[in-house]
């Protein structure tokens, strides 16, 4: 069974930054693609970014303009969101994901079959 947890939420100021982990565990932990989602309050929720562990594929939500590089360290089982030049529209609940469904790239969310439990963010002044 795989288990993800994300770490690093919190409250940012307009303009600053937060990284965001997400420690993936398993027996073994798939070699699938992972993915970063958000849920605005009210809103659906979008992916922000998808890579692969290896890094051959990247995928990025218009939304981020750049500024949300994805990025993924194989020996730690982590995946990362850095997150730069915040707004108050990127108020948001951050899930990661794995996908072991779907053969488009990057697919959307009912490819992604494992969760986990959202990190808040919170962009304000």
């Amino acid at each position: 069974q795989v288990q993800l947890v994300e770490s690093g939420g919190g409250l940012v100021e307009p303009g600053g930054s937060l990284r965001l982990a997400c420690a993936v565990s398993g027996r073994p932990v798939p070699n699938a693609p992972v993915g970063w989602f958000r849920q605005p309050p009210g809103k659906e929720r979008e992916l922000v970014a998808a890579r692969t562990w290896a890094g051959d594929l990247t995928y990025y939500g218009d939304s981020m303009q750049g500024r949300f590089p994805i990025s993924t360290d194989r020996v730690k089982t982590t995946v990362y969101l850095e997150m730069n030049t915040m707004r108050p529209e990127d108020t948001a609940v951050y899930y990661c994901a794995i996908r072991r469904r779907g053969s488009t790239w990057p697919g959307d969310s009912a490819d992604f079959d494992s969760w986990g439990p959202g990190t808040q963010v919170t962009v304000s002044s």
